[in-house]
C-alpha cells in the first residue's frame, strides 16, 4: 500500500479513531492504529505478536484493530460498497458483456468459508464439512474483481441449507426489490424475446429464472458444454476476487482468534479494503500468487435447493441457445 493510499484511507478514519491523551497516558496515534490493523489482515499473525512487534499492550493491541475495522465499515461502506442501483446494474452488465461475453449478466456469485477459532458453548453450529469452524462470506462480483454486494456471518453448518435464500441478495433478487432492470433481448437476438438480467454461479447455488447455474452431469450435448463453458468462464471473476482477497489479506489463510461478531466486522472491512485497492495492474500478481498449493478458502457446498421452475429452465435453454447461434464467439468449441 503507498504513502498515498494510507493518507487517503486516514482521511477517511482519522476523526473515528483519534483518542484523547491524559495526564497519566499519551493516546495511540491513528496511523499507528491503522497499521495494527493492516498488518494484522496482511500477515494474519497474532494479536500477541503484534503486541510484542509494535511493544504495546494486548489490550491496546486489540482494542486498536477492533476500533479500525469499525471505523471502516461506518465510514467507507457507502463509498466502496455502496448499494447498487438500476444504473449500476445496467454498468456492470455492459462490462460483463464487454469483457467476458455473457449478456444481461449482474455478477457472479459465491460463497467461502472464513475459518474461526471455536467459539465457547457454540456446539456444532460453526462446525462445517472441512470439520473446521467458519463463518460463511458470500460474496456478489462484478466484471472487474469488486464486489457489489456481501453477507457475513451466517453459521459454517448452514451452508448446506439456506444460506443464499435467506440472504438479503437472494431475497430481494425472489421479490425484485433490488432496482434490476427490466428484461431486455440479447444483442443480436430479438426472435429469441426479452430476456431476464441474471446473475450465475456454480452448482451450489438453485436455479432460478434470475440466476443460471451449469448443467448438471457428465454426458452432456455439445450445446450444453459450450453453455456451461461460457458460464464458467463469467463466474470465474468471483473466484478471482477471492484469490486477490485472500492473496492481500493472508488473515484469510488462518484461523482467525476472535468473537465471531469481531470477525464480521474484519471480513467486511477486508472487503471494502480490497474495493479501495483494487487495480488492474495489480490483479495478476495476487492471482499467480493465490495459486500456489494450500492458499484457496474453502468453498461453500450448497447454497440451497435444486428444485427449479419452468421459466428458469426456459432461461437457461435461451441463453444455451443464443451461445451456439449469434452469441457465438470463435474459440468456445476447443474448449469444451
Amino acid at each position: 500500500m503507498s504513502a498515498e493510499q494510507i493518507d487517503e484511507l486516514l482521511s477517511f478514519l482519522c476523526p473515528e479513531l483519534t483518542r484523547q491523551s491524559t495526564n497519566y497516558r499519551a493516546a495511540i496515534e491513528p496511523k499507528q492504529r491503522l497499521a495494527l490493523a493492516l498488518r494484522y489482515l496482511a500477515s494474519g499473525d497474532s494479536l500477541i505478536s503484534l503486541a510484542f512487534s509494535y511493544r504495546l499492550g494486548c489490550t491496546t493491541v486489540t482494542n486498536s484493530v477492533h476500533m479500525v475495522y469499525a471505523a471502516i465499515e461506518k465510514k467507507m461502506m457507502e463509498r466502496f460498497l455502496p448499494k447498487p442501483t438500476e444504473d449500476t446494474w445496467k454498468e456492470v452488465a455492459q462490462c460483463f458483456w464487454e469483457k467476458w461475453n455473457f449478456p444481461n449478466c449482474l455478477g457472479a456469485i459465491d460463497g467461502k468459508h472464513v475459518v474461526i477459532q471455536a467459539p465457547p458453548l457454540s456446539g456444532s453450529q460453526y462446525f462445517n464439512y472441512k470439520k473446521t469452524f467458519s463463518i460463511v462470506l458470500m460474496a456478489f462480483v462484478d466484471a472487474d474483481y469488486r464486489f457489489r454486494v456481501i453477507q457475513v456471518g451466517d453459521f459454517g453448518r448452514t451452508s448446506d441449507g439456506g444460506t443464499y435464500a435467506g440472504s438479503d441478495l437472494g431475497k430481494g433478487m425472489e421479490t425484485k426489490t433490488l432496482h434490476v432492470p427490466t428484461s431486455t433481448s440479447l444483442p443480436d437476438a430479438a426472435h429469441l424475446g426479452e430476456m431476464p438480467f441474471v446473475m450465475v454461479g456454480d452448482a451450489a447455488f438453485p436455479l432460478k429464472p434470475y440466476l443460471m447455474r451449469p448443467y448438471p452431469g457428465k454426458n452432456l450435448t455439445p450445446q450444453k458444454r459450450i453453455f456451461n463453458y461460457r458460464l464458467s468462464r463469467a463466474r470465474m471473476v468471483v473466484e478471482n476476487a477471492f484469490g486477490i482477497l485472500a492473496s492481500r489479506w493472508r488473515i484469510f489463510h488462518r484461523r482467525i482468534n476472535l468473537h465471531p461478531k469481531n470477525v464480521d466486522t474484519l471480513v467486511v472491512a477486508g472487503c471494502i479494503l480490497h474495493n479501495f485497492l483494487l487495480g488492474p495492474t495489480e490483479n495478476q500478481s495476487w492471482l499467480d500468487e493465490e495459486e500456489q498449493p494450500g492458499t484457496r478458502m474453502a468453498p461453500v457446498r450448497n447454497m440451497g435447493g435444486n428444485r427449479a421452475s419452468r421459466e428458469a429452465f426456459d432461461v437457461r435453454e435461451a441463453f444455451c441457445t443464443y451461445f451456439n447461434s449469434e452469441g457465438s464467439v470463435t474459440w468456445q468449441d476447443s474448449m469444451v
